[in-house]
């Protein structure tokens, strides 16, 4: 047993580093980081000569590393969508030929510094990097270098498809017979909910300065617009781009343009994006004349989480046609009529949603391809089963091929592999294209303009047929699909958490919006006035939340609220009130500073001293106006005490703050000295009965003390 102990422990021993080796080894941090500055050219022809490619490599790591060197491998041609998927995961993939590698300038560097990559390498029949033939290739920018107490290792990679349409120095390769018909979605949209109220007649106020950035030049929101309208040159690029923009951004906009806020720690302060607004919405509506336009649902909600939303017993059907009813905003503000009918909504649609989308005016859903189950390869329109909606489906690889950061080369890789740019397996091709960049896309200014500008190139070569959006939508289904999703897509979704927080804010509201009504004199429709609550709530399933705490999500919807009901309250009284009788009725000020006519009912909260002893009057306050009501109370005790005076609507939404009254009596009300009077009636009753027993029993007693006794011998 000894030796056999002995063993165990030296095995343990041995084994117990190896394995605690291999673990640290797995999760080791990367030590570079590599950002490529530019690819040129992007896509390779026959008539190319060389490859540059610029960047930087930045160390990240906590070792000095030297010996730092770059060259670029090349694999073979792709030929199946899963080896497409696999070098967009970063995959390896089996190399076709190599180049030398080059020393970086420094080839050392310590924590935190950078070097310069700057590689050109000669393309040619005697090069060392060939392309056999026309294709889609992966491209493997790879660093190796050696860090402090280790060896020469490969510490940085990153995957490209290069597409080639013809081999250099060899005649240009011949075009796909029937390219794919292709239109281009182009988004325009809020990168995140910026607004956090925006009150009738009030102030717009934002979150921050983020939407003004974005506006200004060379800004996201800018770099979009500028990129589209430098495209405007190339006909076939602009009748094929059609831009889908978020009604909510547009609005938000216009709003700025009039001066807004921006919110602080120390209270709202004016905002400096003003001008920017103006420029900005001025070049989209010089962008748009004339143009395909879609609409995206207001603030890209997640249209699945609004369906959950409920106000009482059902389903808030009115929360949904809200948020896709964005169309008229997008004409009344660009002057430009979207697409009527068609949407392109974000997140996962469950067969409810699907119905209601469908009753609430949407004929045709611009979705991804991968959420579609169908017996048949998805390129054209199909109709969705079970309802009247025509699904057109957005390519799943080229929507996931530009979903990277910071360059589009991936992108233009998938959408020519698409094309059917060399030998594809059978049903890889297809015969239409719907391109969608992501929703809410963060590229410079030059690389978007880049990406248009090789879709051209696309377009000219004939790989891509140029077809305009509705000339997709106005052909007939292909056939019929369903509506699927995968469990990654609820993950992703809009909590439930959430989605209960709305549905409480969407009752308190319809409690407020029932006691109101529209003034004669105001004009003002009550609609209008929780119009931003409802939009609040809205933005509050936005896809862009990215799973943040329902509290924060819902903090705008419930702000708003407050800011309503707060402005019908009741006065606090700015001395002590006497009653002057045990019976005097309580003077309650109510303002209403609503442009509405509100209704509403008083009720006392912690009136240990003081109870109503009438009806609980309904009162009506007009707009803009002021009521004062003598409450019937009864004092219940002499002296100085306090109560909260509350205001409700009808049917116990509350309004306002409660109010602190500060009291005197002196006297106690009738009844109250009534059933003083009675208890001390009744208790002297008892108290005479017990003394008048208590005598009657004493007298009793002595009676047979004085009685004289009988002996025996007076007997005798």
């Amino acid at each position: 047993m000894k030796r056999l102990a002995a063993t165990v422990l030296s095995i343990l021993f041995l084994a117990l580093p190896a394995l605690f080796g291999a673990v640290a080894q797995g999760q080791e941090q990367p030590r570079l980081r590599v950002d490529l500055d530019q690819l040129n050219p992007r896509v390779v022809t026959s008539t190319s000569t060389s490859l540059a490619v610029t960047g930087r490599v930045t160390n990240i790591g906590d070792r000095r590393i030297s010996k730092l060197g770059v060259r670029l491998q090349l694999g073979t041609r792709l030929q199946t969508e899963q080896q497409i998927g696999d070098v967009l995961a970063g995959g390896k993939f089996k190399d076709l030929s190599a180049t030398d590698f080059v020393d970086l300038e420094p080839d050392t560097l310590e924590p935190g510094q950078s070097a310069g990559l700057n590689l050109t390498v000669p393309l040619g029949q005697t090069a060392k990097l060939q392309f056999p033939r026309a294709g889609v290739y992966p491209l493997l920018v790879n660093v190796n270098g050696t860090p402090d107490f280790g060896g020469p290792e490969r510490l940085a990679a990153v995957s490209l498809l290069m597409p080639v349409l013809g081999v250099p120095g060899k005649a240009p390769a011949t075009r796909p017979p029937s390219p794919p018909s292709t239109s281009l979605l182009w988004p325009i949209a809020n990168s995140t909910v910026h607004v956090v109220s925006s009150p009738l007649g009030g102030p717009l106020t934002l979150a921050d300065e983020r939407l003004a950035g974005e506006l200004s030049p060379g800004g996201r929101l800018d770099s979009l617009v500028a990129a589209a309208r430098a495209a405007e040159a190339d006909t076939k690029v602009s009748s094929s781009l059609c831009l889908a923009i978020d009604p909510d951004l547009v609005a938000t906009v216009d709003g700025m343009t009039r001066g807004y806020q921006v919110a602080t720690g120390g209270g709202p302060v004016p905002g400096k994006g003003v001008d920017a607004a103006k420029n900005w919405l001025g070049q989209l509506k010089a962008l748009v004349a004339g143009r395909c336009v879609v609409t995206l649902p207001f603030a890209d909600a997640d249209l699945t989480a609004l369906t959950k939303v409920r106000a009482g017993d059902a389903t808030d059907t009115a929360l949904l046609a809200s948020a896709l009813g964005g169309a008229a905003t997008i004409k009344n503000l660009l002057g430009i009529q979207p697409q009527d009918g068609v949407l392109w909504p974000g997140g996962a649609l469950d067969s409810q949603t699907v119905e209601a989308i469908g009753k609430a005016g949407v004929k045709t859903l611009l979705t991804d391809s991968g959420k579609l189950q169908s017996d048949a390869p998805l390129s054209g329109g199909v109709s969705i089963e079970g309802t009247n909606l025509r699904a057109q489906p957005i390519d799943a690889l080229t929507a996931s091929a530009l979903n990277g950061s910071g360059t589009t080369q991936n992108g233009l890789g998938a959408i020519a592999f698409r094309a059917g740019l060399g030998g594809q397996a059978a049903g890889q091709e297809r015969s239409r294209l719907l391109i969608a960049p992501p929703r809410h896309w963060d590229l410079t200014g030059a690389e978007l303009t880049t990406f248009l500008e090789r879709m051209g190139d696309f377009y000219a070569a004939g790989l891509v047929k140029a077809t305009p959006l509705p000339d997709l939508l106005g052909e007939s289904p292909s056939g019929t699909a369903s509506v699927n999703y995968e469990p990654k897509d609820l993950t992703a979704a809009t909590s439930g958490d959430v989605t209960a927080r709305m549905s409480q804010l969407d009752n308190e509201t319809l409690g407020l919006s029932s006691a109101m009504t529209m003034d004669t004199t105001k004009r003002v429709n009550p609609a209008d006035v929780i119009a931003p609550v409802r939009l609040a709530l809205i933005r509050a399933a936005s896809t862009s939340w990215n799973g943040a705490d329902a509290g924060v999500v819902t903090g705008n919807a419930r702000g708003d609220l407050e800011a309503i009901r707060s402005q019908v309250t009741v006065e606090r009284p700015k001395q002590t009130i006497a009653l002057a009788s045990g019976a005097s009725p309580l003077p309650v000020f109510i303002t209403n500073s609503l442009p509405v006519t509100v209704k509403a009912r008083i009720a006392l909260k912690n009136n240990v001293g003081l109870r109503p002893t009438g009806d609980v009057q309904e009162l009506t306050i007009v707009a803009n106006g002021a009521a004062n009501q003598l409450m019937p109370v009864e004092a219940l005790r002499a002296g100085r005490f306090s109560v909260d005076v509350a205001l409700t609507t009808p049917d116990g939404t509350r309004l306002g703050s409660d109010a602190r009254f500060e009291l005197t009596s002196t006297e106690y009300g009738a009844i109250t000295i009534i059933i003083t009077l009675t208890a001390a009636g009744a208790l002297l009753l008892l108290s005479s009965r017990r003394i008048y027993r208590r005598i009657k029993d004493s007298r009793a007693h002595r009676a047979e003390e004085t009685t004289p006794r009988v002996t025996e011998d007076a007997q005798v």
